[in-house]
């Protein structure tokens, strides 16, 4: 997969290390001569250009790039980017950091954005996954509010705790993506059982998240989705 990420930053080539590292083929975007310096990142292609002007991004090839990664820490530019990735170039994904919360709310489809990341809200997720077990905690979001990526650990109260995966009756619109257990990730089977401190990892739609909460947990939480301004 052909990933671009503009802005050669702390944040952009770390998620280019983790992307080489994983067999793509990575393009750094950075105006920065120093940031953008051959071999900043091992593996990684360089380009010296404003990610913001058309013809950087036809320099770069972008149309010929499966994932757009806004990555600077300029939300104007950000938003820039993806809407001219997705809109001039087709770019069929594109993520976008989002540097300042109070900005989350642009961050859409109406501006190119499949998917943004917001590192306060990602924290606040961690946060609150490390004391509550039992509750369902959102990590992430997809397209927009269609999906959710939840998380649940299941308490020694849980209904769900001794039953097989395929016994359970998933709400519509819901699927179990991961088992942890300790150290080990479980790609789950019909066959496998949900056991009391697992951690289930769950994409489903917003709507069913109070219905998966009460069939996994012994009290119910519903989790805070939060507002723009």
């Amino acid at each position: 997969m052909r990933v671009a990420i503009a802005g050669a930053g702390k944040v952009g080539r770390s998620i280019a290390r983790e992307l080489i590292g994983f067999g793509h083929e990575v393009l750094l975007i950075d105006r920065d001569a120093e940031l953008a310096r051959p071999g900043a990142v091992q593996g990684a292609q360089m380009l010296q250009a404003d990610a913001c002007e058309l013809a950087a991004l036809e320099e770069a090839d972008l149309a010929q790039c499966q994932v757009m990664v806004a990555a600077t820490g300029d939300d104007k530019v950000n938003l820039v980017v993806s809407l001219l990735a997705k809109t001039e170039f087709g770019v069929p994904r594109v993520v976008a950091r989002v540097n300042h919360p109070k900005n989350e709310w642009m961050f859409n489809e109406s501006w190119g954005v499949d998917v943004a990341v917001s590192t306060p809200r990602m924290l606040s997720a961690l946060v609150e996954e490390a004391v509550s077990v039992g509750d369902l905690v959102r990590l992430f979001t997809f397209r927009q509010g269609q999906a959710d990526l939840v998380e649940i650990t299941l308490s020694s109260g849980s209904p769900a705790a001794g039953r097989r995966v395929g016994s359970m009756n998933w709400p519509p619109d819901t699927a179990l993506a991961a088992i942890v257990r300790g150290p080990r990730v479980i790609a789950p089977s019909a066959d496998d059982s949900l056991e009391i401190g697992d951690e289930l990892v769950f994409v489903c739609a917003p709507e069913q998240e109070p219905v998966l909460q009460s069939m996994l947990s012994d009290h119910v939480h519903t989790p805070d989705r939060g507002e723009g301004p």
